[in-house]
């Protein structure tokens, strides 16, 4: 039976393009790909068992991490991270019009922000607008001669568009790492441990002893992130990744849960799982 993916739609997102490459590397036969309308719609797809699979972007080179992901992973503590790829993003302005005419800009947001010094230095009279992904906003553009959209060049051709200029990130080396989920927790292959925890207490050193003990069992954090808990002002979740690379690194992975546990009031492992860096040249 053929697995059901989803992702971010529709057709022409990074995340289409992540989803194919995500499918091929678990060894998927056949996937159904499952194009929904919003990143949230993702996640809740996989959160209740409507799709075996999910592709979601996690973490943006130039934004940091994707609020919506991290929030979903930690409200359903159930989806586990399998794989991780590394994909570059490089934006193409696209339009039906002229870049002299252009006084609108659509785009996801996370594209809107990796491109905001362009637009300000290219087109500063223009008004940004927000759209649930780069490819419906290349899709409402379409007819209107002073409305652009920021996504893929692989949309120009599909939306029988033109590019108007590119690239227009404002760092060339942009990329997004992006994370299949599922409800299995698979470890094979692996050089990225994932969790999360809220602490105890916000007593002066609490985070500091937990942190101590990730240096003490030997592992390189290349990533730590906080977010709100949504219960109270001064209450945060430390998202935290470390780097593994022996099956003796995820034994000490698993000693290191049991040591932070006392100090967390809540404790989720995302899992252990191998993140690849893709070349799309």
């Amino acid at each position: 039976m053929s697995k059901q993916v989803a992702y971010l739609g529709p057709k022409g997102t990074y995340a289409e393009k992540a989803a194919h490459i995500l499918s091929k590397l678990a060894n998927f036969k056949s996937p159904l790909f499952v194009p929904c309308n919003g990143l949230y719609s993702v996640i809740k797809s996989i959160a209740y068992n409507n799709c075996d699979a999910a592709i979601v972007p996690i973490e943006n080179s130039v934004e940091g991490g994707v609020t919506t992901t991290l929030d979903a992973l930690w409200k359903f503590s159930d989806i586990n991270i399998n794989k991780a790829i590394v994909l570059p993003i490089n934006h193409a302005l696209i339009s039906d019009g002229k870049i002299s005419e252009i006084s609108e800009v659509l785009s996801h947001p996370q594209a809107l922000a990796q491109c905001s010094e362009w637009l300000s230095e290219n087109l500063p009279e223009a008004i940004t607008l927000a759209t649930k992904s780069t490819s419906e906003a290349v899709n409402m553009v379409k007819g209107s001669s002073f409305r652009a959209a920021i996504g893929s060049k692989s949309l120009i051709e599909i939306e029988g568009l033109q590019e108007l200029a590119f690239p227009i990130n404002d760092v060339p080396g942009n990329c997004t790492r992006f994370v299949l989920l599922s409800k299995e927790y698979i470890v094979d292959k692996a050089n990225i441990a994932s969790f999360a925890f809220s602490l105890l207490s916000n007593n002066p050193g609490a985070l500091l002893e937990a942190l101590n003990y990730i240096a003490e069992f030997g592992f390189n954090m290349s990533k730590i992130e906080s977010r709100p808990s949504k219960r109270e002002l001064g209450e945060y979740i430390i998202y935290v990744d470390v780097e593994i690379n022996t099956k003796t690194n995820i034994e000490a992975f698993n000693k290191l849960k049991k040591k932070i546990q006392p100090l967390c009031k809540h404790l989720i492992d995302f899992g252990c799982y191998l993140s690849e860096k893709i070349n799309l040249d």
